[in-house]
C-alpha cells in the first residue's frame, strides 16, 4: 500500500511539474519581414535583446522577398490568416486587417504625439486605431553616378532643372561613357506618380474619387513612352516583366550600368554596401515640371495582424520596438529617415562614414520639406494603390508595344472604375 501511495504521489508530482513547465513555454510570435538593405540584420539583433528582457516571448523573424509581402500576404489576410505581425508597405488598402493596439500599448498618447502624422496612412478610413509604426519614412527621388558625369565632362543639372534637362544630360553622359542605361525608373505606379504630379497631374477629383487621366498625367506618360523609344530608358527594366510586377534597377545602378536611377531613400543603405567606393554617387533633388519639383512620400510600417492569437504579446513587442531609444538605434543603424516626431526634431547620428551616404540623406531630408501638397495626401488616400497598379500595368504594355498611349489611357480609367466598383459592393 505504501508503495502504491508513493507511486501515485510521484506520478502526480511529475504531472504537476510537466504542467508547470508547459505553462512556462514562451509564446511564439511570427514576424514577417522583408529587407532592402541591412535592416533585417538590425531587427534580428534588436529582437534577440527583446527576448532577453521578455523570456516569455519568442519571436521568429521570417525574412521573405518583398514580392511575398506585396502579393502573398494580402491573400493570407483575406482568408483570416497570416503572421502575428508584419512589415508592410501596402498600409491603407490592408488596414481592415490590422490589430488595434490602442488599449494594449503602455501609453497611447506617446503614439499619438510621435506617430500621429502617419497613423492615418495605415488606418481604415474614419478610424482612430493605433495599428503600428513606420519603420521608415521614404521619399522618392533620383540617384546619379557622379563619377560618370565627371568622366564625361558634363555638369550636373541644378536644383531647378526640369525632367527634360535631366534626360538630355544623362543621355549625353551615357553616350560619352558607353553606358547602356541613361535613365532608369522603378517599374512602379508609385514611382511614376511624383514626376506626374510635378507635370501637373491631379489624380484626386473634387469628390475624393480617382480622376487620373489629365494633361499633367499625359505629359509624364508621353515622356516615359518617348524615352523608351529613343533609348533614354531601357526596355530591360519595364519591359522584362508584365502586369503589375515591380522591377527595380538597383543592381544595374550599383554595377555602373545606369547614369541616373529614379527610386527612393530606402536604397541608401543598400548602395553603401553594394557600391562601396567603386564610384561616387549621390541623391539629387527631384527634377521639375511646370507644377512642382516633387517626389512622393511613403514608407514601410510594422503592424500587428488582428487574427493573431496573442494580441497582448504582439502589442508588447511593437511597443518596445517603437520606444524612442530602440527606434533611434534602428534608424541610425539602417540609415532610414525617421517616422517619429521626437526623433525628427532631435536629429539622428547616422552610423556611416561614407560621404555619399550623408549627402544623400541630407538631400532626402530636404526633399521632405519640398513635397507638393498632393504628394503628401497620396499615402492616406484610399484609392492610391488601385491607381498605382492600373498605371503601371497599362504603361508597361505601352513600353512592351502592346498598347498605344491612347489605348492605355482608356484602359487605365476602365481598370480603376472596375476596382472601385468591386470595392464598393
Amino acid at each position: 500500500m505504501l508503495r502504491k501511495t508513493t507511486l501515485v504521489a510521484a506520478l502526480a508530482a511529475t504531472a504537476s511539474f510537466g504542467a508547470a513547465a508547459y505553462a512556462q513555454e514562451p509564446v511564439e510570435l511570427r514576424f514577417m519581414w522583408y529587407s532592402d538593405g541591412n535592416e533585417g540584420d538590425v531587427m534580428a539583433d534588436l529582437l534577440s535583446r527583446f527576448e532577453e528582457e521578455n523570456p516569455d516571448i519568442k519571436v521568429v523573424l521570417d525574412n521573405v522577398a518583398y514580392t511575398v509581402i506585396r502579393d502573398q500576404l494580402p491573400v493570407q489576410l483575406e482568408a483570416g490568416q497570416g503572421p502575428d505581425l508584419a512589415r508592410v508597405t501596402t498600409l491603407k488598402d490592408l488596414a481592415p486587417h490590422w490589430l488595434d493596439l490602442r488599449d494594449l500599448v503602455e501609453d497611447a498618447s506617446y503614439w499619438e504625439e510621435n506617430f500621429g502624422n502617419y497613423l492615418d496612412w495605415m488606418r481604415p478610413e474614419g478610424s482612430d486605431i493605433i495599428p503600428g509604426y513606420m519603420t521608415q519614412l521614404t521619399v522618392t527621388g533620383p540617384f546619379v553616378n557622379r563619377t560618370l558625369f565627371e568622366q564625361a565632362g558634363v555638369e550636373l543639372p541644378g536644383e531647378d532643372a526640369t525632367w527634360d534637362e535631366w534626360a538630355e544630360a544623362v543621355k549625353q553622359v551615357a553616350e560619352d561613357q558607353q553606358i547602356p542605361i541613361p535613365l532608369a525608373m522603378d517599374r512602379s505606379g508609385h514611382r511614376f506618380t511624383g514626376p506626374a504630379i510635378s507635370m501637373g497631374a491631379g489624380f484626386i477629383g473634387e469628390d475624393g474619387m480617382p480622376a487620373v487621366i489629365d494633361d499633367g498625367f499625359k505629359a509624364m506618360a508621353e515622356r516615359i513612352a518617348r524615352w523608351h523609344e529613343d533609348g533614354t530608358m531601357s526596355p530591360e527594366i519595364w519591359g522584362s516583366v508584365s502586369g503589375t510586377t515591380y522591377r527595380g534597377a538597383n543592381e544595374e545602378f550599383a554595377n555602373a550600368e545606369v547614369v541616373m536611377y529614379y527610386s527612393g531613400s530606402w536604397q541608401i543603405a543598400q548602395f553603401e554596401e553594394t557600391i562601396g567606393d567603386a564610384f561616387d554617387w549621390a541623391a539629387v533633388p527631384n527634377p521639375c515640371g511646370p507644377a512642382a519639383c516633387t517626389g512622393l512620400p511613403g514608407g514601410a510600417g510594422v503592424v500587428g495582424i488582428k487574427y493573431t492569437e496573442h494580441p497582448e504579446e504582439v502589442a508588447r513587442l511593437i511597443d518596445w520596438l517603437a520606444s524612442e531609444p530602440v527606434l533611434k538605434e534602428f534608424y541610425e543603424r539602417t540609415l532610414f529617415l525617421p517616422g517619429h516626431k521626437g526623433l525628427t526634431e532631435a536629429g539622428l547620428d547616422y552610423q556611416s562614414d561614407n560621404p555619399n551616404v550623408k549627402e544623400s540623406l541630407d538631400t532626402f531630408v530636404g526633399a521632405v520639406g519640398n513635397l507638393a501638397p498632393l504628394a503628401n495626401r497620396m499615402p492616406s488616400w484610399e484609392w492610391a494603390n488601385v491607381v498605382y497598379f492600373a498605371i503601371i500595368g497599362r504603361l508597361g504594355q505601352v513600353v512592351a508595344g502592346e498598347l498605344s498611349l491612347e489605348e492605355a489611357y482608356s484602359r487605365i480609367e476602365d481598370d480603376i472604375a472596375q476596382q472601385v466598383e468591386e470595392a464598393q459592393r
